[in-house]
């Protein structure tokens, strides 16, 4: 009766630790899949474009803060903002 116990304790244990890594060998393959995929594909596909998601130049003045444009608007463009 003993052994039975020690024997489904390490079985325990064992399908524990294999769960556990292969755990983290799909979710490694998954989570690089999906980084190229998303992250990948939308580098490629802003850099064909031209879209620049960071404003990395310099302004006259050698600073990289922007002016605010604290000018009164329409009341149409704060209803449609992006």
């Amino acid at each position: 009766m003993r052994e039975l116990k020690r024997f489904f304790i390490g079985f325990k244990k064992g399908m524990g630790n294999f769960g556990y890594n292969i755990a983290l060998i799909i979710n490694t393959i998954l989570l690089t899949f999906v980084y190229l995929i998303g992250v990948g594909l939308t580098s490629i596909f802003a850099k064909i474009v031209g879209k620049h998601f960071l404003e990395m130049k310099l302004s006259k003045k050698g600073t990289y803060w922007s002016d605010l444009n604290l000018k009164k608007k329409p009341i149409e463009e704060y209803y449609r903002q992006f």
